[in-house]
């Protein structure tokens, strides 16, 4: 009620206004009130109908503690306040998280006010994503990895009542057809083509050693690129894996620096491991070192304090990912071309692949020789051993489906016989 001679404000219409509210001269209206910052805020509506309904939230996020200033604060700005805090994580890690969300988030989603944002809002973001950009479900996993995260923050800090993200990722991979290709290892002829061919071609043997390495150890591009000479043991034929060489191939926002290598940990603890050494490895570790002695290529880089690199260009850089993937390439279109000149009824041709196929390769060997499942799971490094049984799985399904080709050719000419007999 207004006090004592204390006239009641009224619109145009001559409705009476409550406490906060008022008209502005062009006929819409506004709602003023101090939040529990000790700051004045405002909201406006273009009628009196839908400035009550705004009280109402405004009333409703006060009761349950969310914010006032959420209302200003964008997705962005809680990103950036995620990116001061987060702890825990690898730095390769780290950095690909803000990768993706500068790269996808930012520009656009990322300006949304996170006071608006609702289920709806991030499930078509994801739409957008995969339809219009074109994006894999891996590469919008790993966006929506960060945005959850953020989001996620802003629920504890009251900015949101509940995070809008959750569940979005798995409806949205149930309603669209990912285009995924089942990953393929080479087959034990393959391997024999490639490494072969290897071998022998003057223009292509200098890639035998760190491709028949990852042929027969299974190790992460990362772990193979980044072993150094003290790390292999020759003559008890173990490899000692303690670290990864990461590779950056996009700009570090602190230092404005584009590409670079460091040295981290393993993926997981379970990445610290010795792996023996095949007969094969330990000879392309040789042949590594005698096309270095006699080409005069020596290590020159320092990565994080460690040098001594095993695999290096010739100017004595370390390798990494993309340039071994590029050589793929090339030996694939070789080698065919060599093998389709021969002009063979049923030629086994190299299919395309890369690096992590050949440690999918290796573990396909694996399962084919029955390894036992806990040394294969403790050989790749894996953290989590559902991770070997399901790779174990698909190799033994075809496996089996394999073999049991051979029972079906079996089984009918096992039939035939019989007939035959029986007409004779």
């Amino acid at each position: 009620m207004a006090g004592k001679g204390q006239t009641k404000r009224k619109d145009k219409d001559r409705i009476v206004l409550r406490k906060g509210e008022s008209q502005r001269p062009n006929g819409t209206y506004d709602y003023r009130w101090t939040g529990k910052d000790g700051k004045r805020h405002v909201v406006y509506a273009k009628t009196l109908e839908d400035l009550r309904e705004k009280e109402k939230e405004i009333e409703r996020d006060k009761s349950d503690g969310i914010k006032a200033e959420a209302r200003y604060v964008t997705i962005n700005d809680l990103f950036d306040l995620w990116k001061q805090i987060k702890r825990g994580l690898k730095d390769n890690t780290f950095q690909n998280y803000q990768y993706m969300y500068n790269t996808f988030v930012r520009s656009e989603f990322g300006k949304t006010r996170v006071s608006t944002v609702k289920k709806t809002d991030v499930k078509r973001f994801y739409n957008y994503l995969a339809d219009e950009c074109g994006l894999q479900a891996s590469t919008i996993d790993s966006v929506h990895t960060v945005l959850h995260q953020v989001l996620e923050m802003a629920v504890d800090d009251c900015y949101l009542r509940n995070n809008p993200s959750n569940n979005v990722l798995k409806e949205l991979k149930q309603s669209h057809v990912f285009k995924t290709e089942k990953r393929k290892a080479l087959t034990k002829p393959q391997q024999d083509l490639l490494l072969d061919f290897l071998k022998r071609n003057h223009t292509y043997n200098h890639w035998y050693p760190v491709i028949a390495v990852m042929v027969g150890t299974g190790l992460r591009v990362g772990e193979v690129t980044g072993l150094h000479w003290c790390d292999i043991d020759l003559e008890n034929g173990m490899i000692d894996v303690n670290h990864t060489l990461i590779y950056y191939c996009h700009r570090d926002e602190a230092q404005k620096n584009g590409c670079y290598f460091n040295v981290n940990t393993p993926k997981s603890e379970a990445g610290v491991r010795q792996v023996p050494m095949l007969d094969f490895v330990k000879e392309a570790f040789l042949l590594e070192k005698q096309y270095q002695e006699a080409m005069g290529v020596e290590c020159k880089a320092t990565v994080d304090g460690y040098t001594d690199f095993i695999f290096v260009n010739r100017f004595g850089n370390v390798q990494h990912q993309g340039t071994l993937n590029k050589a793929i390439r090339r030996v694939i279109r070789d080698c065919n071309d060599e093998v389709l000149l021969k002009e063979e009824n049923e030629p086994v041709l190299l299919p395309h692949f890369n690096c992590h196929t050949l440690r999918h390769t290796f573990t396909t060997r694996l399962c084919e020789a029955g390894v036992n499942i806990k040394v294969i799971q403790d050989t790749l490094g894996h953290a989590d051993v559902q991770t070997t049984l399901n790779i174990y799985a698909d190799v033994t399904k075809e496996l089996k489906q394999a073999e049991f080709a051979g029972l079906e050719e079996y089984f009918e000419k096992t039939t035939k016989q019989y007939i035959s007999e029986m007409a004779v």
